[in-house]
């Protein structure tokens, strides 16, 4: 693909993962709270280091369902703590597992879903970047959600990791107008 993103590659992974994932509107609740959860990790270090992890992620983290991680504590906490195919951050871990009780309280009163597409109406905000270093790492829609994602009892959730999430799960379309993904992921908005 020409022209795409000019932070995408050159390693495979990730030209696959701008190519196929990246900020393709994403509608399931338990999807949504996975890539937040993987936006958390992220933070000190490369996404590029967490795809390579992601299937180690999903299979440590009970394929990121919320509803099992909930019921875990410190047994589970050293349990991953020891694993060498995620990122073994204390904070982070203990933060998932907190994170997995709120998105059920979150859930069961509104959806998850429902509760982030409501703050771009249902529709992702089409952004017209036309170079990298134009496109914010953060907005003040970023720090609404941060700020309300937190007072709900989230953790690892700052401005900059929520609009890399917002980005990623196409809650806003950041595709750079001249890389090919940005009309196609537009087409793929649910009406």
């Amino acid at each position: 693909m020409s022209n795409r993103c000019d932070w995408a590659g050159p390693e495979q992974i990730y030209l696959d993962y701008h190519d196929t994932d990246w900020g393709v509107p994403e509608y399931d609740s338990r999807a949504l709270w996975e890539k937040l959860i993987l936006d958390g990790f992220q933070a000190g270090l490369s996404w590029l280091t967490i795809l390579k992890k992601r299937d180690n992620f999903r299979r440590a983290f009970a394929g990121f369902d919320p509803n099992i991680i909930a019921a875990w504590g410190e047994d589970d906490v050293q349990r991953l703590l020891q694993d060498k195919g995620i990122i073994r951050h204390r904070g982070k871990i203990e933060a998932t597992i907190t994170n997995a009780r709120v998105w059920q309280k979150i859930e069961q009163r509104v959806g998850f879903d429902t509760y982030l597409w409501n703050y771009v109406g249902g529709r992702p905000q089409l952004n017209h970047w036309k170079a990298q270093e134009d496109v914010p790492t953060f907005s003040d829609l970023s720090t609404q959600i941060s700020k309300d994602l937190k007072k709900e009892g989230f953790k690892f959730c700052g401005p900059t990791i929520v609009y890399a999430f917002m980005e990623a799960t196409g809650l806003i379309n950041n595709h750079l107008v001249t890389c090919p993904r940005h009309a196609e992921v537009q087409r793929l908005v649910r009406d």
